[in-house]
């Protein structure tokens, strides 16, 4: 089956009660004061400080972060991490950097804080109870590993659902290449090696969940159905999965768990029961510290209609990461969250533009 419940059925927990309550004007102002702290601030923004045109304590309210205007991926390309962060009274801070994809160029870098990474495990541990994922259980992950931080996901699931967990790694970035340069037999290739991996374990371990991809589950299943149908549940993370895809996994799974995450190298969000027979597919970002809107595409200060697709922007106001409107590379549909918090979701996440020279790949 898929996702099961109602949407407020992720909010009943009271960690995510307390997230879901929180003021998002009070909560804009103590990040920007973090950030701006002329002594323990993040060296980029007392940097950028004296370019603004304003004064960024003037800053009362969410609405108003418009006046940083958009922060394209350029410059996050450019800047050293670890100035993203705020140095506080301690000195630099310690910890491990994870990148984007970098299907447009350069990858951006995050430096990923303590903070951070319990605040992805939090929401991704409140997803999974959400959608009915079960403790105890044994699970193959098959996702990006090494620099990018979705690749966390299975340390998280074998500690928060005390879980065994058999990891199969893959690199979004070969599969990229090798599609940019027409080499469509090798990249066959690799999806074989991949799923010939992830069916090995499936045919000689009992194995209850999947977490992959949307389209390296959707050739698994294409290659070995009854392995498919032998799941529990699989766990979704990427940034692309169509409603007839939706439809044609929960059919596979003759019953079993669909859940989904729209993973970001900046923030994520955390998908929502299907609508309207699988047609929307719903998602509520990881208010407050992760807040998304969805812009024209031409014309980034128009918000689009509810029920418009237009592009992604993110917002971030972590203690240790602010990020005021970068624009993605993603599209989807701004959508009117019926509970929880009070920001927007997006449904329905595909690449804003897939092209030889860029394609998606595999996530």
């Amino acid at each position: 089956m898929a996702i099961t419940g109602s949407p407020d059925a992720l909010l009943s927990g009271q960690w995510l009660e307390r997230q879901s309550a929180t003021d998002l004007d009070t909560w804009t102002r103590q990040v920007v004061r973090r950030h701006f702290d002329p002594v323990s601030g993040s060296p980029f923004w007392l940097k950028r400080r004296g370019a603004l045109g304003f004064d960024p304590f003037d800053i009362t309210r969410y609405g108003e972060l418009r006046a940083f205007g958009d922060l394209m991926p350029e410059v996050l390309r450019e800047v050293d991490p670890v100035d993203l962060v705020p140095q506080g009274a301690s000195g630099p801070p310690t910890g491990c950097v994870f990148e984007s994809e970098g299907t447009m160029g350069r990858p951006c870098r995050v430096f990923l804080t303590e903070a951070m990474s319990a605040h992805r495990a939090a929401w991704r541990g409140a997803g999974l109870a959400a959608a009915g994922f079960r403790s105890g259980r044994t699970w193959v992950h098959a996702t990006p590993g090494g620099p990018h931080p979705v690749g966390l996901g299975a340390a998280q699931v074998a500690r928060s659902q005390e879980s065994v967990v058999y990891r199969i790694d893959l690199d979004p970035r070969w599969i990229r290449r090798l599609i940019g340069a027409g080499r469509l037999a090798e990249v066959n290739r690799y999806v074989d090696h991949l799923t010939g991996q992830i069916t090995d374990i499936l045919s000689s371990t009992g194995v209850d969940y999947l977490e992959t991809t949307p389209a390296l589950f959707q050739a698994l299943l294409r290659r070995r159905p009854e392995l498919v149908a032998g799941l529990s549940g699989v766990w979704l993370s990427g940034t692309q999965i169509l409603p007839a895809m939706y439809r044609e996994f929960a059919d596979a799974l003759g019953g079993g768990l669909i859940g989904t995450a729209y993973e970001n190298t900046f923030g994520g969000a955390t998908g929502l029961p299907a609508e309207d027979g699988g047609d929307v597919l719903p998602y509520v970002p990881h208010y407050p510290q992760v807040t998304m809107d969805v812009v024209d595409r031409g014309d980034p200060s128009r918000t689009v209609e509810y029920g418009e697709v237009g592009r992604v922007r993110l917002t971030v106001l972590h203690e240790d990461l602010f990020l005021p409107g970068v624009l993605e590379r993603d599209q989807a549909v701004r959508h009117r969250l019926p509970a929880g918090p009070p920001c927007d979701g997006v449904a329905n996440i595909q690449p804003l533009q897939a092209t030889w020279a860029v394609p998606e790949g595999i996530y």
